[in-house]
């Protein structure tokens, strides 16, 4: 049977980790001057790619960083650093790239992984596929990782109308904001995965 608290419980965790709102001005920043349609494209891929990520590393998540011999701290401190690349690149404004290469980028990284589906989201999916028993709390689980990507692309989809509204000079601003709290995200990553792996050894 259809475990509606369980439900609950994950889609509020991840939505609380891959934080729908906090994406927002990242995705304008990254996808600031170009096509609408490429935008939108953006939009879905980036989704996809994360509920890729997230569906993978839930069916055999663990059996993954077992045989890579891969901590959790050791995927959240690689998770931090790859943020941190990116979000030095929109403070200082190296991410106006070539578009082809944005493109590729931005669905897949930062955006899709590890902004995304990064080490909390990859961790709370394999615990609560792992936790759940019987067909009707899988179930739960699953439809809540479904319907947390459903929210993500809705939030990135529609965020574009505010570019159409902040114009050029707001973009740019939006972008060194997000710089900066990307490299927040980042230094946090780096620093639970650093007491991971302290606490481990202890």
């Amino acid at each position: 049977m259809f475990d509606v608290t369980l439900f609950g419980s994950v889609f509020f965790t991840l939505f609380v980790i891959m934080d729908p709102p906090g994406i927002t001005p990242i995705f304008l920043a990254l996808t600031s001057g170009r096509a609408r349609k490429t935008q939108r494209r953006m939009a879905w891929q980036a989704a996809f790619v994360a509920f890729g990520v997230i569906t993978t590393f839930g069916i055999c998540g663990q059996q993954i960083l077992d045989y890579l011999h891969v901590s959790v701290p050791a995927l959240r401190v690689a998770g931090g650093l790859l943020l941190l690349l990116i979000a030095l690149d929109l403070l200082t404004g190296k991410a106006d790239e070539p578009t082809q290469t944005k493109d590729v980028n931005v669905a897949l990284v930062p955006l899709g992984m590890p902004l995304l589906a990064g080490p909390g989201a990859i961790v709370t999916v394999i615990l609560a596929v792992q936790k759940a028993s019987g067909v009707g709390q899988q179930a739960s689980v699953w439809v809540a990782i479904i319907a947390m990507h459903l929210v993500l692309w809705l939030v990135m989809r529609y965020s574009l109308a505010i570019i159409r509204v902040i114009k050029e000079g707001g973009v740019v601003l939006v972008t060194r904001l997000s710089g900066m709290l990307l490299s927040a995200i980042a230094v946090q990553s780096v620093a639970n995965g650093v007491f991971g792996f302290v606490h481990g050894q202890g």
